[in-house]
């Protein structure tokens, strides 16, 4: 069943999809070699506090004591890991593809997002993954809407 929301939920779902990006702004620049994927998630755990808002990922799930909670607000992934990587003292190195996934929640409405960065000089292999990602996202974004099914994506 689709429910429809209201403008004020609408707006509160906003204020956590802009804390989403504005971490993925603030990091970006950081994504740089030398820089450890633990520092990144301090930085977006701060941000996010700072906003009044709570890392969405970082102990999750919460209800369910047979899984261990993640221990991260980020999920951080280099190159050809699986999706999900939690954010260790690895540092980041030239030629990486990182994904920096974050979760918000604020007022009880999430927002999440997960952006791809190419660290310095990346081989023609990666960044045409990369490109070719990126055509298939805005492509799936054209062809979303009104009366459209998953399928037409």
């Amino acid at each position: 069943m689709i429910t429809r929301k209201s403008p004020q939920e609408i707006e509160r779902m906003r204020e956590s999809c802009l804390i989403v990006s504005e971490v993925h702004r603030l990091l970006a620049p950081h994504c740089r070699p030398g820089i450890a994927l633990s520092e990144l998630d301090r930085m977006a755990e701060e941000y996010i506090r700072s906003r009044g808002g709570i890392p969405a990922f970082k102990g999750y799930p919460a209800h369910d004591r047979s899984v261990p909670p993640f221990p991260s607000t980020l999920c951080v992934s280099i190159d050809d890991e699986v999706v999900h990587g939690i954010p260790d003292g690895r540092v980041i190195r030239e030629g990486e593809i990182i994904s920096i996934d974050v979760g918000v929640e604020k007022n009880g409405y999430y927002g999440d997002g997960a952006m791809t960065i190419m660290v310095g000089e990346v081989d023609a292999v990666k960044r045409r993954l990369v490109e070719v990602t990126r055509e298939a996202l805005y492509r799936g974004l054209e062809a979303a809407g009104p009366g459209n099914h998953l399928g037409d994506l």
